[in-house]
């Protein structure tokens, strides 16, 4: 059974960075898909960023994608999402999520998909 668990949110000005982790736990890290997610107040879960279990293939959401890029380090056992340009917009509950499937990572999740915990960032203006 893998568990996540995000960090690296916290408050900044628009315009500014933040560099999200999420740890996983279990044997399976490294074969599975990988994918970030954002919920902000009253407002349904939103894809984010999706990345193949080998690195190789990355997908964005319209909203982030040139401002965001997702990585992992399968030794770590570590997906990263780099935030730069941020806006206020971006403002939400950020979470991790893990699939042995890319499509449904980027589909947005599925029955087998774990999630951490999530990590708030929020975006001044």
């Amino acid at each position: 059974q893998v568990q996540l668990v995000e960090s690296g949110g916290g408050l900044v000005q628009a315009g500014g960075s933040l560099r999200l982790s999420c740890a996983a736990s279990g044997r399976t890290f490294s074969s599975y898909a990988m994918g970030w997610f954002r919920q902000a107040p009253g407002k349904e879960r939103e894809f984010v960023a999706a990345i193949s279990w080998s690195g190789g293939s990355t997908y964005y959401a319209d909203s982030v994608r040139g401002r965001f890029a997702i990585s992992r380090d399968n030794a770590k056992n570590t997906v990263y999402l780099q935030m730069n340009s941020l806006k206020p917009e971006d403002t939400a509950v950020y979470y991790c999520a893990t699939d042995p499937l890319y499509p449904t990572v980027v589909a947005g999740g599925g029955s087998g998909t774990r999630w951490g915990q999530g990590t708030q960032v929020t975006v001044s203006s």
